[in-house]
């Protein structure tokens, strides 16, 4: 028989050829889960609530939420606290949006020993930094919990101390004791430097998120729930004296990003974001989205380099705030005035319209001399220890690496 050159589109087939989109799935088993298995699933998602909300007899539980969140979320919540005979405060507003704690909620939130909340500035206003490390108060983010139903996705049920472990490998590619140069790079061209001293690092890992902490167990504990959202690899609380000085930091060089939070989907064209000394000073591009970027950024801050953890998190899921699939990034920056298209875009999104976060896939990320992400695969998930750990809980490959689109 002559051998010919064959489209790699269609199939010849019992005399027909056919649209090979037709097929696509049909070598695979069949997607969702069995009613006994997904039970099963939801039970560990249970388990890992319970724990993650350690709640004790004579804990204040002080809730900051939205008129947005599920009420079920706050139902759950305020039983499983009851369960410990604590009591439950819900000072709720209109929006996440909130930059300040409002002086008339103060005496309130300062008589809790644990605080659960929505609210943007949980995780960065020195005075709820303040509470967390003066009166030992334990705060949960529930960003990533606004729907009880959350409760059945494979990122509830991921083992939480797997997230930790994670975490705390990560870390310990970290030099320290030493001046640190953190290197991101991509096929896009990117090339940033962040310029870390031994005490900003130590800052940093010192946090209960980068000791892999993912419970609210300790005094003082700052965690997210789901546990998706990773720690950060650069974050200005904990890592400066005043969270405020932004400009002393040498943030600088170009990020491509592949997408952004508000953005219907990827961007067609290579555009590019330039930091100086952490200020955002050009956006390149000719495309309607780099137009949008460009009136939005110009004069922003990086704010937050965030890093997902949970190997369960849908990877290309970006809403609300970044992927959190292990080695995706999202560059959170700071705007010098509310953006109109955010306003329009997203009117009820969990961040404030003077946020935005720029998202890469496939970055490469060094630390120092060590290697934290190759080409958006955090290394961490094939370090021995990981690996180990996981095991215990099932089949490593699968749960590391068996990530959800």
């Amino acid at each position: 028989m002559k051998i010919q050159d064959l489209s790699g589109e269609r199939i010849d087939t019992g005399g027909a050829s056919i649209d090979i989109a037709r097929l696509v799935g049909r070598g695979l088993p069949p997607k969702g889960e069995q009613p006994h298995v997904a039970i099963a699933g939801r039970f560990q998602a249970y388990a890992n609530f319970v724990r993650t909300f350690d709640f004790r007899p004579g804990d204040r539980l002080v809730f900051l939420t939205d008129a947005g969140l599920d009420p079920r979320v706050v139902a759950a919540i305020t039983g499983l606290a009851a369960a410990q005979g604590v009591k439950a405060t819900e000072v709720k507003v209109p929006s996440t949006n909130m930059l300040e704690i409002p002086d008339e909620v103060k005496p309130i939130l300062e008589k809790a020993t644990f605080v659960v909340s929505t609210w943007f500035c949980s995780v960065f206003h020195p005075y709820c930094i303040g509470l967390r490390r003066n009166l030992g108060q334990r705060w949960i983010k529930i960003t990533f919990f606004r729907n009880l139903d959350l409760l059945d996705t494979p990122q509830a049920r991921f083992p939480t101390e797997l997230v930790g472990e994670l975490i705390r490998a990560t870390a310990a590619r970290f030099p320290r004791g030493q001046d640190v140069r953190v290197a991101f790079a991509d096929r896009r061209g990117t090339d940033l430097t962040i310029g870390l001293t031994p005490r900003m690092v130590d800052g940093n890992l010192s946090t209960t998120r980068w000791k892999g902490e993912m419970m609210a167990t300790s005094p003082g504990a700052y965690v997210h729930y789901l546990p998706t959202h990773g720690p950060n690899l650069y974050e200005p609380g904990p890592m400066l004296d005043d969270p405020t000085q932004h400009r002393s930091v040498p943030v600088n060089g170009w990020v491509y990003p592949q997408w952004a939070v508000g953005f219907e989907r990827p961007f067609a064209e290579r555009i590019g974001v330039r930091f100086e000394m952490n200020a955002v000073v050009e956006v390149s591009g000719a495309s309607p989205e780099a137009a949008i970027l460009r009136d939005m950024l110009l004069g922003g801050n990086l704010i937050e380099l965030g890093c997902g953890f949970n190997p369960k998190w849908p990877r290309h899921l970006i809403y609300p705030a970044g992927s959190n699939a292990p080695g995706v990034l999202h560059f959170g920056i700071d705007l010098v005035k509310p953006s109109n298209y955010i306003k329009k875009m997203m009117p009820h999104w969990e961040e404030p319209p003077v946020h935005m976060d720029l998202v890469t896939f496939d970055s490469t990320v060094d630390a120092g001399a060590n290697r934290l992400i190759t080409d958006g695969f955090l290394e961490a998930l094939r370090d021995p220890d990981v690996v180990a750990k996981a095991a215990g809980y099932g089949d490593p490959v699968d749960l590391l690496e068996g990530w959800p689109e």
